[in-house]
């Protein structure tokens, strides 16, 4: 089970989940159930008092008032309410706004798995020579050819004010701008943005898994403040994760652990109401959407006490053998993917990140008998020396046949009356449109499933690209959210429709 000497709590203002923090920082679930992430904090220390300290800010309101200031009352931004050994630091108030806003949600399950190699491909064999419907697939999509119609390439995406070369690796999903500027900190990732909209759905409201990856400074996963979070890069921890049942004592361990984080909640609302008599109306009703995203939190606690006395699903395979050997780059990645299509099929969640980390790996196999000549990076910056465009080529090429595999894969199972394939968005893509010049435009995106019209290659301006965030939009939409924005995104992409 879980150290849960430091424990975090957040809040946004849509369904999030309870993300936690150990004391060496780094985030990462209750009990590994993989909740979401966010800014508002319970922080919970062994020997001291319960400090809590919430302030959050939802995505449409902005922090105008550092203090509570009104006629009747001047509150300094530094006062907490303390009772029965609970410490609550007060929001600033004029940043709340209603958490139980809604998007309608379809009614078949909407899945997204979204990779990225941070290295990218070889540009000119992947993106095709012509546009639309009739396009003539390029060398590296000849290996998807049997899947034409069941995805889409695109050319001319990108995102505005993203640039700096490899710094661009973790906003692939973010859009935020300036990586290489002082003080820059990253802004929330698509997934947990879907995550925050949807709400506890499945036991994991996302999985976010690497391969060979730098797990301390790399991830495709962030919070809406701008935090990193861990991949998991071990498919039989995730997969223990997923399909291996805690014993009686552990489970009730831990439902003991969340009873007492429900008391500590009420305690904080009984002070609360106390201090909310000494405000005018208009910082009463703001505290009063306080209280409301405190309960939101409550009802959060409540199912996960619902997910831990549920059985785990029963795996369709036994256990996989771990792969640490990061010259088996390719066999790594085929896991993980396996991986992926295995918690779709069990729904253990509906989003799945995977970045391979190609920039983390050293020298690695192309193929039994031969490994490459230098490390995945130093072979990124071919400089159009032949042996090492040959070394990217094979390697490439063999990511086109992962994609085919999983394809496939979620082709030929069933999910209800569809194929899984169905309700299964599949992104896969790079932050680097060419690693050997260190090009951030013109990035390798290609689409499939999930309920689009595909069958294309829509091309956009190379010289003026398209927002990528557009293609998100849409991809949030096809989930059931109804959002109108994303990052650098104000629309849905235009040529994509929906099937």
């Amino acid at each position: 089970m879980f150290n849960f000497h430091d424990l975090l709590i957040a809040h946004r203002s849509h369904e999030p989940g309870i993300p936690l923090t150990r004391p060496s920082g780094t985030l990462s679930p209750i009990g590994g159930e993989g909740w979401g992430e966010g800014a508002s904090r319970f922080t919970v220390r062994p020997g001291s008092p319960a400090a809590i300290s919430v302030s959050s800010c939802s995505k449409r309101a902005s922090m105008n008032s550092p203090h509570i200031a009104n006629a009747a009352l001047r509150v300094s931004r530094r006062l907490v309410l303390r009772g029965l050994g609970v410490t609550l630091a007060l929001p600033f108030l004029e940043c709340m706004s209603p958490v139980f806003g809604r998007a309608a949600r379809p009614k078949s399950p909407r899945r997204m798995l979204l990779i990225s190699n941070n290295l990218g491909v070889l540009p000119k064999p992947f993106f095709p020579n012509t546009t639309g419907r009739d396009y003539e697939l390029s060398p590296y999509l000849e290996t998807l050819a049997d899947f034409r119609k069941e995805f889409t390439v695109f050319s001319g995406l990108s995102h505005p004010g993203v640039d700096g070369g490899h710094s661009t690796e973790n906003c692939f999903l973010t859009a935020a701008r300036g990586p290489t500027r002082s003080g820059f900190r990253n802004t929330i990732s698509l997934d947990q943005y879907a995550a925050e909209e949807l709400g506890q759905l499945t036991r994991f409201a996302t999985l976010n898994l690497g391969v060979n990856i730098d797990k301390a400074n790399r991830s495709l996963a962030w919070t809406r403040d701008g935090a990193l979070l861990p991949a998991e890069d071990s498919a039989p921890a995730l997969f223990r994760k997923m399909f291996v049942q805690g014993d009686a004592a552990s489970v009730a361990r831990q439902l003991n652990r969340l009873k007492e984080r429900g008391s500590i909640l009420d305690t904080l609302l009984d002070e609360t109401r106390q201090f909310s008599r000494r405000l005018d109306r208009a910082d009463r009703a703001r505290l009063d959407q306080y209280f409301t995203s405190v309960r939101e939190v409550e009802e959060r606690l409540h199912r996960a006490r619902e997910w831990e006395t549920r059985p785990k699903p029963v795996a369709s395979q036994a256990a996989p053998e771990d792969i640490q050997d990061r010259k088996l780059f390719i066999k790594k990645f085929e896991l993980m993917l396996s991986m992926a299509r295995l918690a779709f099929e069990s729904d253990s969640t509906r989003i799945v990140t995977l970045m391979a980390d190609a920039f983390a790996t050293p020298v690695f196999k192309l193929n039994d008998a031969r490994n490459t000549t230098d490390g995945y990076h130093n072979l990124s910056h071919h400089g159009q020396a032949e042996e090492k465009v040959k070394q990217l080529d094979i390697v490439d090429r063999q990511q086109m046949g992962l994609l085919r595999s999983v394809l496939q894969s979620l082709a030929d199972r069933r999910d209800g009356e569809q194929r899984l394939l169905d309700g299964t968005m599949l992104l896969y893509g790079s932050n680097m449109g060419d690693a050997n010049t260190h090009d951030n435009t013109n990035l390798p995106i290609l689409l499939a499933g999930g309920g689009f019209k595909h069958g294309q290659h829509l091309a956009f301006k190379r010289d003026r690209n398209a927002p990528l965030c557009d293609l998100f939009i849409s991809m949030l939409q096809q989930m059931g959210i109804g959002t109108e924005s994303f990052g650098s995104g104000t629309r849905t992409l235009a040529g994509l429709e929906n099937d």
